[in-house]
């Protein structure tokens, strides 16, 4: 599985210049305010620029003069993402720099690139400047102009022609990212209803696919199924089983079998703390997984002993996508590693600045403390 090596994002809100190795896990930590949703939706808009569909995402956001950073000389947001190749070599490049333009907004530059030895140039898949649009054409052996008339408010490598390998794998990885907020919980939310029996590779984000991912996950991929319920025995010591009755036609209504209870409990009947548990750890195996999955605050509603099964969770799924967590819980850091954590503070001049725990020193701190109680000493700052 192709992994992106480093991520780069400039003017987007409060990250005004932050350029970070990416890891399999990546617990971002910090105060509010200081960008660790931003760095997430920073992500998302890459991966919708990817898929065509940056017009939209902008437009949901306020608008690119809503969110480029404030106060600078030249406004303007640019993402930079590096993504491994499968031979170990060089990896692929992509800048992309999209600035205000009147009511909205133009791609000033794009480029995807990759590095040559031997060569003071980069391979240029992709490079574009001003609307002056060129892309390789292994057939032609060189940079030519498209034959069409590209959309001008949509990145070109989300429109290259797909035959080309380069361009298509990087559109095909950037454009799988998943974000993932807080579930909605409420009395007719789509997970504590009765769900359409059909295929389904994900819970969904609100839980929507929930019960019919179980279920052919019961049926297709046992090996998988019975390793949430096995997660669900440890999290919870009188859970039995999950069962998939027929409401409807098509229609199941999952349930969950308690040992001191005769009759099973619908999801509507479960507490938020244990149903939001249950949609995590069915994400987490799920094989509709992406390249990289941002989940924010997953320890919502769960009890803090739950949390060290989360963090083996998300060590786990690590292993087939790379899983960024953005979390205000002490308690969960005490199960995470150094490598594993992002610290995110506001520096002097009121942008955001990133860094890896593992490269603050920490280890004579941690020869005598646990990682949150560093944390909540200041030692390794994201703190208030």
């Amino acid at each position: 599985m192709p992994q992106i090596e480093r991520i780069g994002i400039q003017g987007f809100r409060r990250l005004k210049d932050v350029n970070i190795e990416m890891r399999p896990v990546m617990a971002l930590i910090g105060a509010n305010g200081v960008g660790k949703t931003s760095f997430m939706d920073a992500l998302s808009l890459l991966a919708d620029s990817a898929r065509g569909a940056m017009n939209r995402r902008i437009n949901e956001m306020g608008g690119v003069s809503e969110m480029v950073t404030r106060d600078v000389l030249l406004p303007a947001i640019i993402l930079r993402a590096d993504m491994g190749v499968a031979d170990d070599g060089p990896p692929l490049e992509y800048r992309l720099c999209v600035m205000p333009q009147g009511q909205g907004y133009a791609i000033m530059t794009e480029t995807l690139t990759q590095s040559r030895p031997g060569y003071e140039e980069p391979f240029k898949h992709i490079e574009s400047s001003f609307g002056n649009i060129q892309f390789y054409d292994p057939d032609r052996k060189g940079l030519v102009k498209p034959n069409w008339e590209p959309d001008a408010s949509e990145t070109f490598l989300s429109q290259v022609p797909k035959m080309f390998r380069g361009p298509e794998e990087f559109r095909q990885t950037v454009g799988s990212f998943a974000q993932y907020g807080p579930i909605d919980m409420g009395r007719s939310s789509p997970v504590k209803m009765p769900q359409q029996l059909r295929p389904a590779v994900s819970p969904g984000p609100n839980g929507e696919d929930l019960g019919p991912l179980l279920y052919n996950l019961r049926e297709l991929d046992r090996t998988k199924f019975e390793a949430i319920e096995d997660t669900l025995k440890v999290a919870f010591p009188g859970f039995e089983s999950l069962s998939f009755p027929i409401v409807a036609a098509g229609m199941i209504a999952p349930t969950w079998k308690d040992k001191a209870y005769r009759n099973p409990f619908y999801m509507h009947q479960l507490s938020e703390g244990t149903l939001r548990f249950l949609w995590l750890a069915a994400l987490l195996q799920s094989p509709g997984l992406t390249t990289v999955t941002m989940i924010d605050e997953p320890e919502l509603s769960l009890h803090p002993e739950l949390l060290s099964l989360l963090a083996d969770l998300v060590r786990e799924a690590s292993q087939r996508t790379q899983v960024i967590i953005a979390t205000h819980s002490d308690r969960l850091i005490r199960f995470l590693e150094p490598h594993e954590v992002a610290v995110m503070d506001i520096g002097e001049t009121g942008s955001t600045e990133m860094t890896w725990a593992d490269d603050l020193d920490l280890d004579e701190w941690l020869a005598d403390f646990s990682m949150d109680e560093v944390w909540q000493m200041g030692v390794m700052g994201g703190r208030a």
